[in-house]
């Protein structure tokens, strides 16, 4: 499950007992594609011990090729009982990359009601349950890195992405709300808000809503380097906002939003009512 490699030798055994020296662990959900994988497989290749975390078997299996130090395990983060779980086996980790995420889009008076509470499920109680999972040893400890993927949606909604536009706007609101009450704890937690990313689950909103593959496009690995970077700023300094443009929309629907809000409703028609915009993380 994300935003959308044959399985490494050891990777659904038991993850080894870690040394006294302290090996750096991670945490990377939906890293079964998307995002989640090339941020696991960063991970891994710079010695990280990463345990990868999706319902995707194949896709666990794909990312975590030729990676003896990546561990996975079938997990479903609308599942709290289940997010505990795999943290309780694998140990407490020093950097949670929370990448899993689903974007169905709608009307928002026509998508069915039990695809918008599975989207609030996954996306943004789905980071209520990581969250409760890992912060607290990193607390404990003192230091950690704690990664939550939003979106550019989450700043700004466009036509039918009402309920993944919600979920983000919620993960914002909701890290805001832990940097509020731990920002001074020594850990940095970043919310990363891209606009469109080349991302499978990109390609499929394109296939059925062409206009959006129309508007620009990022590179995954730049969003990385961009999280990568943010981590020498402040612990508070809490957005990501990968690329130009994703700043550019920001600042104007912060400082200008009526002006914004006209160009989206314009943009919207000339693509004939589709999401030319419509963020996926």
């Amino acid at each position: 499950m994300t935003e959308d490699g044959e399985a490494a030798r050891g990777v659904w055994g038991v993850v080894p007992p870690r040394t006294a020296q302290a090996t750096r662990t991670a945490l990377v959900t939906g890293a079964g594609s998307g995002l989640g994988a090339l941020a696991a497989q960063r991970l891994a290749a710079a010695g990280w011990d990463v345990v990868g975390v999706d319902v995707d078997e194949a896709g666990l299996g794909r990312t975590a090729a030729r990676s003896p130090n990546m561990h996975t395990r079938i997990c479903d983060v609308a599942d709290p009982k289940a997010v505990e779980a795999v943290v309780a086996e694998t140990g407490e980790p020093h950097r949670v990359v929370h990448a899993a995420g689903i974007s169905p889009l709608g009307p928002a008076l026509e998508q069915p009601l039990d695809e918008v509470e599975r989207v609030i499920r996954i996306n943004y109680l789905g980071t209520v349950h990581v969250v409760r999972a890992t912060l607290p040893g990193m607390l404990a400890r003192g230091h950690g890195e704690l990664i939550l993927f939003s979106s550019l949606a989450g700043w700004l909604s466009v036509p039918l992405t009402s309920a993944y536009a919600a979920a983000k706007a919620a993960v914002n609101a909701y890290a805001e709300t832990l940097v509020h009450e731990h920002g001074d704890s020594g850990v940095k937690i970043r919310c990363v808000c891209p606009a469109q990313v080349d991302t499978p689950m990109l390609r499929r909103i394109v296939a059925r809503y062409p206009a959006v593959g129309r508007t620009r496009i990022m590179e995954p690995r730049l969003v990385l380097d961009e999280i990568d970077r943010s981590l020498a700023r402040p612990a508070r300094d809490l957005y990501v906002l990968p690329g130009g443009r994703a700043k550019a929309a920001v600042f104007v629907q912060r400082h200008a939003p009526r002006l914004l809000g006209l160009a989206l409703r314009q943009a919207a028609g000339r693509a004939g009512g589709t999401p030319e915009a419509a963020r996926t993380a």
